[in-house]
């Protein structure tokens, strides 16, 4: 194993999943079911499965709406840890700190198709190049809802202490996504770009994409690979169009245009 530029001593790498029940567009909506288990569930076992990874910690506000969102991630295996509610910056710091987190891998809970080979290329990708950052998202070639961010321990501790505008506390990567001194690699995806797919659950329209291909899945980790939905989606383009033609990073203009 790599110690990506840590020294000698053995890199803990932690998966954080952020996630809550105040969704403004659909509220609840990692609690849904897709099959017999929720769309967290999903999310949770598939961040299991990234190679590298030590710990998969599921991070949420500290408000009593979410616990029932606490009792099934420790039902999935995942640690819990409660933080503020709006800052969610500050909630992944707290929660690399509870975990001893030398590298922190960010997925989010609304995208049920995490593929863990590719989250692993770019944990991977981060330690080869000895970078600060890496991610598969600048600029987007995959699906919409394959996205993950890798980052120091030492670069998200910097960003929670001085980034001071509203969407990189919201958002959490925006200061070092921007910041010109942290080193930043990218993960292209092979072959033609596929960002035109939309692969997460922020919506009603999004629901009903996943409604209509979940059950065209293989069960469990035979559909962890992007090819599988990859597959489907192309042999049936009625799938795609059922959700297509939305703002890929909607939230994120909406923070920048409220800072």
């Amino acid at each position: 194993m790599s110690d990506g530029g840590f020294g000698g001593g053995r890199v803990k790498t932690v998966c954080i999943i952020q996630a809550r029940m105040a969704s403004t567009r659909l509220p609840g909506k990692v609690l849904l079911r897709l099959g017999p288990d929720t769309v967290l569930d999903h999310v949770l076992r598939r961040a299991q499965a990234v190679p590298g990874v030590s710990e998969v910690c599921c991070a949420i506000p500290d408000t009593d709406d979410c616990e029932a969102i606490a009792a099934e991630a420790m039902r999935a295996g995942a640690f819990v840890f409660r933080g503020s509610e709006g800052d969610v910056l500050d909630r992944y710091y707290q929660a690399a700190r509870a975990t001893n987190a030398d590298i922190i891998l960010r997925a989010t809970s609304d995208c049920p198709l995490l593929d863990p080979d590719i989250c692993g290329q770019v944990l991977a990708l981060r330690a080869r190049e000895d970078a600060d950052f890496a991610t598969n998202n600048m600029p987007p070639s995959w699906p919409h809802g394959l996205d993950c961010e890798v980052v120091t321990f030492a670069w998200l501790e910097r960003a929670a202490q001085k980034a001071d505008k509203n969407f990189e506390r919201e958002h959490v990567m925006p200061f070092v996504r921007n910041h010109s001194n942290a080193r930043k690699v990218n993960l292209e995806c092979p072959g033609e770009r596929m960002d035109h797919l939309r692969w997460t659950l922020d919506n009603a329209r999004d629901w009903a994409f996943f409604e209509a291909l979940w059950p065209r899945l293989p069960d469990g980790p035979a559909a962890y690979g992007y090819e599988t939905p990859l597959a489907i989606v192309a042999a049936d383009p009625s799938l795609t169009a059922i959700n297509a033609g939305q703002d890929r990073i909607e939230g994120v203009n909406k923070s920048i245009r409220e800072s």
